[in-house]
């Protein structure tokens, strides 16, 4: 029992002098130029812990700064700035205005459109073709023969004809305004057409019975 017991102290021992040993030469630092002050290995090759970090061998003067053990910090992101495309400067709306005779488009004294009357319209719907409408209003006017009443209701039935004709072109109709304003924005003066009702007077009227059109919107540009 005696010699066992001392030939497994002998053997401990010699265990604990090779770790030591062991323990030993990787402690030291080697001469490799490239990694001065950082312990290596008997390869050359710098040590590391656990976490990959490299030891600095306190004996040594203050290690250079490697790629290996102090890598450069990256860059920081350069900023990338967007500048806004300029805006394009929006056309300025177009306003037409277009006065028909009302004698043109009804038989005097009605409502309901006449042949030549349609063509008239048929001519405005054409020259549509040029501009992007945003809005379309139509005013009816009447002469003043015949009472007020009479005449507001006259030019409102005229004026609604010409929507619904419009309309039937392809016009949108929620783009079409329309007010009939009677007899009360004559074009005549009153000393211009004095008398009672007669084909004299009536055809000296003639200015005041009318439908003016205004439209509002923008030109189309052409591809060419």
């Amino acid at each position: 029992m005696t010699k066992q017991m001392i030939k497994k102290q002998m053997g401990l021992a010699v265990a604990c002098a090779v770790a030591l040993g062991c323990l030993s030469g990787a402690a030291t630092a080697q001469g490799n130029p490239t990694n001065a002050g950082y312990l290596t290995d008997q390869r050359g090759t710098t040590a590391r812990s656990g976490f990959g970090l490299c030891w600095h061998a306190g004996s040594d003067p203050a290690p250079a700064s490697t790629a290996e053990c102090d890598p450069k910090p990256a860059p920081p992101p350069v900023a990338t700035v967007n500048v806004p495309a300029p805006p394009v400067a929006a056309s300025a709306p177009v306003i037409e205005h277009v006065t028909l005779d009302a004698d043109a488009l009804f038989d005097f004294d009605k409502a309901v459109l006449r042949p030549a009357g349609k063509t008239a319209l048929d001519n405005f719907a054409v020259s549509l073709e040029q501009f992007n409408p945003e809005m379309i209003n139509a005013v009816g006017h009447t002469d003043r023969l015949g009472s007020e009443s009479y005449n507001q209701h006259l030019s409102e039935m005229r004026v609604e004809a010409v929507k619904d004709y419009l309309v039937s072109r392809g016009i949108d109709p929620s783009r079409i305004h329309v007010e009939g304003r009677g007899e009360s924005q004559p074009v005549t003066k009153p000393e211009d057409c004095a008398g009672r009702k007669s084909a004299k007077v009536i055809a000296c009227l003639q200015p005041d019975r009318r439908v003016d059109i205004e439209v509002i919107g923008s030109r189309v540009v052409s591809s060419r």
